[in-house]
């Protein structure tokens, strides 16, 4: 499971990242930011967290069974 919540960290870290490119940019500057791309990189995001959430899902999921035979 550990393995699970590694990933949702980096998710996480992908998602904080996205926003603060996106957010720093002014229409002051002539900064700009590919709104498709950053998109599409929290798309991907959104995709690789609940994949990581169907692993901690299916890992608890084994552990009560264990425990139910165990006891």
């Amino acid at each position: 499971m550990s393995v699970a919540l590694g990933g949702m960290r980096n998710v996480q870290s992908t998602l904080e990242r996205t926003a603060e490119r996106i957010a720093a940019v002014s229409p002051e500057t002539s900064d700009s930011v590919d709104l498709s791309t950053e998109m599409v990189a929290m798309l991907a995001a959104r995709n690789q967290f609940k994949a990581s959430a169907q692993v901690f899902q299916a890992g608890d999921q084994m552990q009560k069974k264990l425990l139910d035979i165990m006891a």
